[in-house]
């Protein structure tokens, strides 16, 4: 079972601590051999007790953790880390020569967030440390900015409470406030003004203002029919706190304003004139628009990980999820000896090529309707009817399968020869779910799962191959070409086929 997320480009400008955590010094070698020219700072411990205590004294950005290690292994290893309040955020990358799903699947319970197979494929190691890296330094911006905002937001109630808890006991305007106050009257001209109005607005003086200033709806405010808005509801309620506008300087450069107005009356209850405050709130506005980006780019990088309709139930409800289908396709494909390829060449030109190749791919499965779950390395993996139902969903797979095959042709090997695709497929019942807690992962488990696996490792290059549930379904719309019985790790001979095409496309 593959369980990872996609990589992402690789930024060696950011200096960062990685711990290496293992029993044999040779894997150590080998992982800063490939880390320490990326730029990241290489810290080792030998055993579990060592790294706990070199975290504890200097918490690192990532943990690489080898699984299989004496007195305490990893996964123990893991829940006292992840106990330290300190820690528990940083990201654990497990590290074994185990490719079992349970074994991983134990791991991400224990709060790790990746696993890594010996032996290492640098290209996978270099994007995968540095996916989980991103994904770290994102968490903690947001949640500083996020803690930022609250803080402002909390100073500015609290500022807002104190103005009107005093504009109800008071009414003398104090030329020496730091904020600016007014009378104006209904027609838009102003009665009274200190001097912090008028430095807000930009003029030398209150009398520079009052003078200046004959139409407050017209000179001052950007959008014309905004004093109109405010004084219709001042007309229902009486009152308002903070309504934000963006407004004039007098040498026209623009700012947001906050307003705390109401309306004085006589003791007979007739209009007498409007009278409030004014605050610059130009920063404000612009963190709180900084802050909105950094959530939407949260967001896509959340919809990038996981399927858009468990993105949209995991914000809705960020509890456990997951669901037991009756029936689901699923795909897997792998480049046919990338990795001698990748060991060849520079790790940057590796992504940029996987990248194409699965941006390639990327464009065919929206095309088709289908949901990508993950890339590991060189593999692809696609679902269909997972999120949503879909009653065709075998046949829309092995029509992605088709136009995957035909897309490979188009990136070419430096011997000439294009990179070559084995796929397989199978459908059938699944589970599917959201596993981590800081960092999440879409998966799927089953039978079915593991026998779509089994049809991409035991196929052929440049081939499609299926079980026999997939032909007895397909054969119909499809044109199949029999393997013959071939030996399934788990399953025992199975009867296979190849997929070679649509029928209605085929010539006559």
């Amino acid at each position: 079972m593959i369980s990872s997320s996609a990589p992402i480009a690789h930024d060696t400008a950011i200096a960062t601590t990685i711990l290496i955590v293992d029993d044999v010094v040779e894997n150590i070698q080998v992982l800063t051999k490939l880390l320490k020219p990326e730029g990241y700072q290489i810290r080792k411990a030998l055993s579990g007790q060592a790294a706990l205590r070199s975290a504890a004294q200097s918490p690192p950005d990532l943990l690489l953790l080898d699984v299989n290690m004496p007195d305490m292994n990893g996964y123990e290893v893991c829940t006292q880390f992840k106990a330290d309040p300190k820690l528990q955020p940083i990201p654990v990358i497990f590290v074994s020569a185990l490719s079992e799903t349970e074994n991983k699947v134990k791991g991400l319970e224990l709060g790790g967030v990746d696993y890594i197979s010996k032996p290492f494929q640098a290209s996978e190691v270099l994007a995968r440390v540095h996916t989980h890296l991103q994904l770290y330094r994102l968490q903690r911006q947001t949640d500083h900015q996020a803690q930022l905002l609250a803080e402002k937001n909390s100073q500015l109630n609290r500022e807002i409470a104190d103005r009107v808890r005093a504009e109800e006991k008071y009414r003398v305007i104090f030329e020496s406030a730091s904020e600016g106050i007014f009378q104006s009257t209904a027609a838009g001209q102003f009665i009274t003004a200190n001097p912090a109005l008028a430095e807000i607005y930009g003029y030398e003086s209150p009398e520079d203002l009052m003078a200046s200033t004959t139409d407050i709806g017209s000179q001052l405010y950007i959008r014309p029919k905004r004093r109109l808005e405010l004084i219709a509801y001042l007309n229902q309620y009486g009152k308002i706190l903070d309504a934000v506008s963006e407004a004039y300087r007098r040498d026209g450069s623009r700012i947001w304003i906050s307003e705390n107005i109401r309306e004085v009356k006589d003791a007979s209850g007739k209009f007498l004139y409007y009278e409030g405050t004014v605050q610059d709130v130009t920063e404000r506005i612009q963190f709180e628009q900084l802050l909105k980006q950094e959530r939407q780019r949260s967001e896509r990088l959340l919809l990038n990980v996981l399927p858009s309709s468990v993105a949209q139930r995991l914000k809705r409800r960020p509890d456990t999820i997951a669901d037991s289908l009756d029936s689901a396709s699923v795909l897997f494909a792998d480049i046919v000896n990338f990795t001698p390829f990748a060991a060849r060449t520079e790790p940057k030109s590796v992504v940029a090529l996987l990248n194409d190749i699965f941006s390639a791919f990327d464009t065919l499965v929206e095309r088709h309707g289908l949901e990508k779950i993950k890339t590991v390395g060189d593999a692809y993996m696609v679902a269909a009817g997972v999120s949503a139902p879909m009653p065709n969903h075998l046949k829309a797979i092995a029509a992605l399968a088709i136009d995957m095959q035909a897309e490979m042709p188009k990136f070419i090997r430096p011997d000439g020869h294009p990179f070559v695709l084995r796929i397989g497929f199978h459908a059938g019942p699944v589970v599917a779910g959201v596993i981590g807690k800081k960092t999440f992962a879409f998966d799927l488990w089953g039978h079915t799962v593991n026998l779509a696996s089994r049809m991409e490792e035991t196929s052929l290059p440049g081939k499609i191959q299926v079980a026999e549930g997939v032909y007895q379904a397909l054969n119909t719309q499809f044109q199949f070409e029999k393997r013959g019985s071939v030996a399934v790790q788990g399953l025992g001979e199975l009867e296979t086929y190849f997929l070679k095409g649509r029928l209605d496309s085929l010539p006559q």
